[in-house]
């Protein structure tokens, strides 16, 4: 079935996203998506995410790992870095209902410096974007990139998505004390 294979697909790229969000994009009941996924035995969405965490990763050393906003669920020092962040109403504007955006920041930037493979990583500047709002109840996936390494400076991009929706583009110029190995990543 044509469909059955998009959602594989699909989360085969994302396992983050929701039933709700599939029953939406493949325009089907949240029941068939279910019926779908038992069918395909893939696991519902705590199951992906807990199996993405257990992947083995390199650890945090720029800063505890405590401090980073967000679960980070991959990590390749001086390469790439993913987190998880759950906007609850305690991250929101009570007003609006939407994310404030120095939360969506945090977590980038902290990614930014977590990806880092150094004891110390500033992040000295930023360049961002606001993409879309996020409201409360919406999982923001944050992808960070080292796309350059100098001497004593990293450039790492990340990008932050809520379901399929790009929300979040940041290009971070990081500090770190000792060199690293000069490189450009593809």
């Amino acid at each position: 079935m044509d469909r059955q294979m998009l959602l594989k697909q699909t989360i085969a790229e994302n396992p983050f996203v929701t039933d709700d969000e599939l029953a939406h994009r493949f325009s089907v009941s949240v029941q068939t998506i279910r019926l779908d996924r038992l069918e395909l035995s893939i696991p519902e969405l705590r199951e992906r995410i807990k199996h993405v965490a257990k992947r083995q990763f390199d650890d945090v050393k720029a800063l505890h790992e405590d401090e980073v906003i967000g679960e980070i669920l991959d990590l390749q020092l001086d390469t790439s870095a993913i987190s998880l962040l759950e906007i609850n109403r305690d991250l929101v504007f009570s007003r609006t209902g939407i994310a404030r955006g120095h939360h969506l920041f945090a977590q980038a930037n902290s990614l930014a410096v977590a990806v880092i493979d150094d004891d110390l990583a500033l992040t000295s500047k930023a360049s961002i974007h606001f993409i879309r709002p996020v409201r409360a109840g919406e999982r923001v996936v944050a992808k960070a990139k080292v796309t350059r390494v100098e001497r004593v400076r990293t450039i790492v991009e990340v990008n932050s998505y809520a379901g399929q929706d790009h929300v979040f583009k940041g290009i971070f110029t990081m500090y770190r004390s000792h060199g690293g190995r000069e490189k450009t990543q593809q």
